[in-house]
């Protein structure tokens, strides 16, 4: 499942400089996480890296983007394929 940002977000950056699949983007007023490009780190790290380094504690799964292991290692190959 895709990872997202809650409103406690403090707009640190750390997370967007982590972020191997360049899914996190600065937004007003919190930074955001493309579905689309989330793989929760899958084909990069063994966990996601954004979620290591939040210093709130704000990134979560997203309920509304629910997908399996294999769906997000399908999706890292896909975009890997784009490059």
């Amino acid at each position: 499942m895709a990872l997202m940002i809650k409103d406690e977000c403090i707009a640190c950056d750390a997370c967007r400089e982590e972020c191997p699949g360049e899914a996190i983007e600065e937004n007003d007023p919190v930074y955001i996480i493309d579905p689309d490009r989330c793989t929760e780190c899958v084909g990069f790290f063994d966990e996601p890296q954004c979620i290591a380094v939040c210093p709130v504690d704000c990134i979560v799964p997203d309920p509304d983007n629910v997908e399996s292991a294999d769906e997000l290692k399908f999706k890292f190959e896909q975009l890997q394929s784009e490059l």
